[in-house]
């Protein structure tokens, strides 16, 4: 049932946006070296449409829509946005990848962009990859103490001026990622009040239900208007 909506929101999102994404390819492969205005987006578990996945796409163009005359690089995070939950370690592995892979690409950014702003964001497993980036440190469970030492510090504190916003939607809630062995997430003082959240009320991944595999609502981020939201606010902040 799930696989089927997501299929179907996909054809039709898809369909109404294919020549956007193409767009969003070509534009940020044309774009300047240092753009006005860059994102860094991280998709969801094994969400179609990579590396941005739909929702990240959904968003992209949203943000794009409202940036006339300025310039938008986009980056998708590069990692596997794995399923494989039956193997905790290696999927635990896959979101480390994950989080350095955004974290180098912000420090990047702020070192040969110092007037870039900054947008990251990310969807489901990936708003994860993406809090997880902003974080103060991520402390894990005693069970997997023998990993510490592959966990990314935190960000460099003179990053934070360079992010203008961080969007997560549908982020599993700390209720969530406890039942599944992991971290909870913070994220920094320095980028809480950049913050912009977004959880469907009856997404279980997002509401505080125990762990259980997502419900439909889970999928409808890109087509429900939170994204086209998302990209006003994230413009009010630029």
């Amino acid at each position: 049932m799930l696989k089927r909506l997501l299929v179907t929101v996909l054809c039709g999102f898809m369909a109404s946006t294919g020549l956007a994404l193409a767009t969003t390819t070509s534009q940020a492969s044309a774009a300047p070296a240092c753009s006005d205005v860059a994102a860094v987006f991280a998709r969801g578990t094994a969400e179609p449409a990579a590396p941005l996945g739909i929702t990240g796409v959904s968003f992209v163009e949203a943000l794009r829509s409202q940036l006339p005359g300025r310039s938008l690089s986009v980056t998708g995070v590069n990692y596997p946005a794995s399923a494989n939950f039956n193997n905790r370690v290696a999927f635990g592995a896959t979101v480390i990848n994950g989080v350095r892979a955004t974290q180098d690409k912000i420090t990047s950014i702020a070192r040969t962009c110092p007037r870039t702003r900054i947008v990251v964001g990310g969807y489901s497993q990936g708003a994860v990859v993406a809090q997880y980036a902003v974080s103060p440190g991520i402390t894990l469970p005693a069970s997997y103490g023998r990993f510490a030492r592959d966990v990314p510090p935190p960000l460099p504190a003179a990053v934070a001026r360079n992010v203008a916003a961080v969007v997560l939607f549908a982020t599993p809630s700390a209720r969530f990622l406890r039942d599944a062995g992991a971290p909870v997430v913070q994220v920094s003082p320095q980028y809480q009040a950049k913050t912009i959240r977004y959880c469907i009320a009856g997404d279980n991944i997002c509401n505080g239900a125990r762990l259980a595999g997502p419900s439909a609502l889970h999928v409808l981020y890109s087509v429900n208007g939170d994204t086209l939201n998302a990209a006003r606010k994230v413009v009010g902040r630029l």
